[in-house]
C-alpha cells in the first residue's frame, strides 16, 4: 500500500523558456542512465535479494527515482510548456515536438527511446549491487554534464539537489554490499 503525497520531493523552479536545454535533460527521463531506468533497475532486483535490509534499499531507492523521474518531467515540461513554435524550430527539442509535442517522453536525448535493455537483473546480489552503484556514478556525472550546460539557475539548484540523491544512493548501495556479502559469506561457513 502506498501513501501519495501530491507535490514533489524537491520543488522545481524553472526561470527560462528553454527548449534546447529540455532536450539535454531529458536525458534523465528516458535515458539508459537516468531516473526511470534507475527505478524500474532496482524495483525489478529486489525480489531476490537476500536480506531484508536489501530488499528495503532497492525498494526505498527505486521508489525515490521515480519520484525523481517526475521532477525530470516537470523541468522538461515547465523549460516548454509556453514556447512558441518558433522558439522549438531548429533547436534540438524540435524532432521531439513532431513526435510528442510538449509532453515529456521517455527517450535519451539523442531520440532513442526507452526500452528495457537498459536494464538488468541478473539474480545475483553481488553484480546487481556493482551495477547499481555504477550507475548511481553515471547519473551522477550526466547531473554535472547538464548543470555545465544549463544557463538556468532553478533548473541547476534542482539538478544539484538530484546529483546529491546520486550519491547518497551511491553509499546506500555501497552499504547493502557489505550487509550482503556478511550474508552470503556467512552461509556459505555454516
Amino acid at each position: 500500500m502506498w501513501i501519495y503525497e501530491k507535490k514533489l520531493q524537491y520543488p522545481v523552479r524553472v526561470d527560462t523558456c528553454n527548449p534546447t536545454l529540455a532536450a539535454m535533460i531529458i536525458e534523465q527521463f528516458g535515458g539508459p542512465d537516468g531516473e526511470l531506468s534507475a527505478g524500474i533497475r532496482y524495483l525489478t532486483q529486489r525480489w531476490t535479494m537476500p536480506t531484508n535490509e536489501g530488499k528495503a534499499t532497492l525498494t526505498d531507492i527505486g521508489t525515490e527515482e521515480l519520484a525523481h523521474w517526475e521532477i525530470i518531467g516537470t523541468i522538461v515540461w515547465k523549460l516548454v510548456k509556453d514556447a512558441p513554435k518558433e522558439a522549438i524550430q531548429g533547436t534540438p527539442f524540435e524532432t521531439h515536438y513532431v513526435n510528442h509535442g510538449k509532453s515529456p517522453f521517455p527517450h535519451s536525448a539523442a531520440g532513442e527511446a526507452w526500452t528495457a535493455a537498459y536494464i538488468q537483473s541478473k539474480a545475483d546480489p553481488i553484480a546487481d549491487l556493482h551495477e547499481d552503484m555504477a550507475a548511481e556514478e553515471k547519473a551522477r556525472a550526466t547531473y554535472e554534464y547538464l548543470i555545465r550546460v544549463s544557463d538556468d539557475p532553478g533548473v541547476n539548484e534542482t539538478l544539484g539537489f538530484l546529483r546529491q540523491r546520486e550519491i547518497v544512493h551511491f553509499q546506500r548501495f555501497g552499504e547493502t554490499l557489505q550487509i550482503v556479502q556478511e550474508e552470503i559469506n556467512r552461509k556459505k561457513y555454516y
